[in-house]
């Protein structure tokens, strides 16, 4: 099996340019390709996964990723999947971003010896002078054309500002510099990027020549792995002080049984061969193939121990008297009790499992708490601190959250 037939059996691929070409350029490890990244967050998260492994996939087979962090871009502002205007960042806040991603994708992604690049637009677009560059790349540009491209219509009915109308000139411009100066001939996005990415391939196009070899790829980015960045909580992030190895292992843990097998598929190694065995899987079978997603990721983001540990004390959950030590813990002090016991809401507060008592209170009141395996409906309970010690109190938060709380 080709990589390019892989990745459509994996269900990456969604819609390309020309596929011909494209086969030719990637079975062949003659593509040197660029996914960008959104410098808006410290860390990556779980949408960024399908990327990663593109890249991965990619670059195991012989071809070159560039990591294009948006630091130029980044300070516009993206519409695509926006209905409001973001805020900007200052320059240090994204090149710290910009490290922060480097050292979680040089787990996925082999920077040594050329090997790959991770470069930032705001080193040419922060140069680019305005009149030059509306010389040089307004007119091959439609305003027409921009307009009927799905990022913008859906900004238009509340205000699309003259600010986010320049991205996608910004981002064409991104592909048409680097095809230039590092043989970039490849680009990847999610679908929500596909106007984006046409305009640079027919920026290169209009400027180089008809022959010149720029291609895109899309994939699935929006409908499946961008959704996998949030849950009820938040982001599920790569970094281990936002979402711990635990936290991260039942996430995937408690995946839906409709898409364990496509997130099998799209984002671990395992051979296709025996995902498509699982998918004679039913039942009970499901939380094993659900178990060897959780595990098979938390291996590659945090390492293959810390995905032991976090099943291990996954299953010591359901199992009377299971090592424990390696579940999410609070250890709470004696100035944290009042006479010496610790309500509810304060326990939840302590634990960081609410943002606010009265989020506290919603989730008591509508039987969203439990504690050692009994429903909490008092907002006003309170645990003596004899109930802190040895084991702790286990808290379960809805169906999939927990945390054991002691007293040090």
């Amino acid at each position: 099996m080709t990589i390019y037939d892989e990745l459509k059996a994996r269900g990456l691929i969604a819609q390309v340019t020309d596929e011909e070409e494209i086969k030719e350029l990637i079975n062949n490890g003659k593509a040197t390709f660029y996914i960008g990244f959104d410098p808006t967050a410290d860390s990556l998260h779980v949408g960024h996964f399908m990327a990663l492994m593109l890249m991965r996939r990619l670059q195991k087979a012989g071809n070159r990723p560039i990591a294009l962090i948006g630091g130029g871009t980044g300070m516009v502002g993206d519409p695509s999947g926006r209905t409001d205007m973001r805020s900007m960042m200052t320059v240090e806040t994204i090149q710290h971003n910009c490290d922060c991603f480097k050292k979680q994708m040089s787990k996925f992604i082999d920077f040594s010896d050329g090997k790959a690049l991770m470069l930032n637009n705001a080193d040419w677009l922060m140069k680019l002078n305005y009149v030059e560059l509306l010389r040089e790349v307004g007119p091959c540009f439609s305003v027409n054309n921009m307009l009927r491209a799905e990022c913008y219509k859906q900004r238009m009915e509340k205000g699309l500002s003259f600010l986010e109308f320049n991205y996608m000139i910004m981002q064409s411009y991104d592909f048409y510099h680097m095809f230039q100066t590092v043989g970039c001939n490849m680009q990847c996005g999610g679908d929500d990027q596909w106007s984006n990415m046409l305009g640079g391939t027919e920026l290169i196009r209009r400027k180089l020549g008809k022959d010149a070899y720029a291609m895109t790829i899309t994939l699935l980015l929006t409908s499946e792995g961008k959704k996998m960045g949030k849950t009820q909580k938040g982001a599920v992030w790569l970094d281990p002080e936002k979402t711990t190895p635990y936290e991260f292992y039942q996430y995937w843990r408690n995946i839906g049984d409709a898409d364990v097998l496509k997130c099998l598929r799209m984002l671990t190694d395992l051979p296709l061969e025996q995902i498509d065995e699982m998918d004679k899987w039913e039942g009970a079978q499901l939380n094993t193939a659900k178990e060897i997603l959780a595990f098979e990721l938390t291996k590659l983001v945090h390492s293959e121990e810390e995905a032991q540990k976090a099943q291990d004390a996954a299953k010591a959950l359901f199992a009377q008297g299971g090592d424990r030590s390696n579940m999410p813990t609070t250890t709470l002090e004696a100035g944290d009790l009042t006479d010496g016991s610790i309500g509810v809401l304060d326990l939840l507060m302590k634990c960081g499992l609410i943002p606010s008592r009265k989020e506290g209170r919603r989730l008591v009141e509508q039987g969203g708490i439990s504690v050692n395996g009994e429903k909490v409906s008092d907002v006003n309970a309170a645990f003596a601190a004899d109930a802190l010690g040895e084991e702790g109190l286990m808290i379960k938060k809805g169906k999939k959250v927990f945390h054991r709380a002691l007293l040090g």
